[in-house]
């Protein structure tokens, strides 16, 4: 990475094609590794040999926002400016308010940008629009917002059109592969969790069944893993893969309908295996079990959809959460009960 003089000093130059450890970077936050570090440095960037006309286009310091916008504008001479949004994506910082009116008016003059353009506005993306005030904007730091599109592959034509945007430009979509790709870093978070609690249930098992019999022991230890298998690949596979189809708006609705066929599953699996009290509460509480920890881990995709709003989320957690809670610790009771005292 080189630098391009200026007069308020040299500023970073950064190419717009990709290197391999861009891609490889990629693939590892994808997969939860590294996620919370992937950030680039807040500040002023510069991409081609941009002037005082060059255009100024804002994004957040998550390294992978600021590689797709970047990767786009091959053969361009722009200014990038980026936000210490710490480290989270465009979206969701703007809800959370770090991609905000403030930030943005501070970087301006700290990076000493309006020294640099002749011009006065900024290009925002679309989804920025809940953190930032345009109009506070202006009057502070005498910059105009312009929101681009959303999609950063769109940018090319909404330059070259004079900074009009089309209808489709504005539409955010939630495509399958969009909803495929936040799968991995939700599911190996609840495989981390589910190496410490694997173990612990299927060894609870194994000593509560120990008295049956080894074979009976390994066998509901067994069991019992799989069962928690089967409330994780309903709440944090199946429920973004189906979620156009699945009933309800709420997310926790959605996950629950996965949760109960699950428990349907179950309880078909196990029918030869209820012919004693232990064993009926066993299932028991795998049916309220289930359904609470699916319910739960398909709500940790609200934040990332477009079927949700800040208000829709919060209204469903004040319901949702006491009831996965209460579920969920009732199961937990019956079946350590089952196991060891009944």
């Amino acid at each position: 990475m080189g630098s391009v003089k200026t007069p308020v000093g040299p500023i970073p130059q950064v190419p717009s094609s990709l290197a391999w450890r861009d891609y490889l970077g990629t693939f590892k936050v994808r997969w939860g590794v590294g996620r919370m570090r992937y950030t680039v440095e807040p500040g002023l960037y510069a991409v081609g040999r941009p002037d005082e006309r060059s255009p100024v286009l804002v994004t957040a310091n998550y390294k992978l926002s600021f590689d797709k916008l970047r990767n786009e504008l091959t053969g361009r001479n722009v200014w990038i400016l980026v936000l210490d949004t710490k480290g989270i994506n465009v979206w969701c910082s703007a809800g959370k308010g770090t991609f905000g009116t403030m930030e943005l008016v501070d970087r301006i003059e700290s990076t000493g940008v309006g020294n640099l353009v002749s011009h006065r506005e900024l290009i925002l993306p679309q989804l920025a629009g809940p953190g930032v005030a345009a109009h506070e904007v202006k009057k502070k730091s005498g910059f105009k917002v312009i929101y681009g599109p959303i999609r950063a592959e769109d940018l090319p034509t909404f330059l070259d059109s004079g900074l009009k945007a089309t209808p489709e430009m504005r539409l955010k979509t939630f495509t399958l592969w969009e909803r495929m790709v936040l799968i991995p870093v939700e599911l190996i978070n609840v495989v981390k969790a589910g190496l410490i609690i694997f173990p612990v249930m299927f060894l609870l098992a194994y000593l509560g069944k120990l008295g049956d019999g080894p074979t009976n022991a390994l066998n509901h230890g067994l069991f019992s893993v799989a069962a928690l298998l089967m409330a994780i690949v309903a709440g944090a596979v199946l429920t973004p893969l189906l979620l156009p189809w699945l009933p309800g708006r709420a997310f926790s609705v959605k996950g629950l309908t996965l949760g109960l066929l699950a428990d349907f599953i179950l309880v078909t699996l196990r029918l030869n295996n209820l012919a004693t009290w232990t064993d009926r509460i066993e299932i028991l509480a795998w049916l309220l079990l289930i359904p609470a920890l699916s319910t739960y881990l398909a709500m940790n995709f609200t934040g990332a959809s477009t079927y949700t709003s800040l208000s829709g989320v919060r209204r469903e957690m004040r319901w949702a959460l006491p009831a996965q809670i209460t579920a969920g610790g009732i199961g937990v009771i019956l079946w350590i009960g089952s196991q060891f005292f009944v």
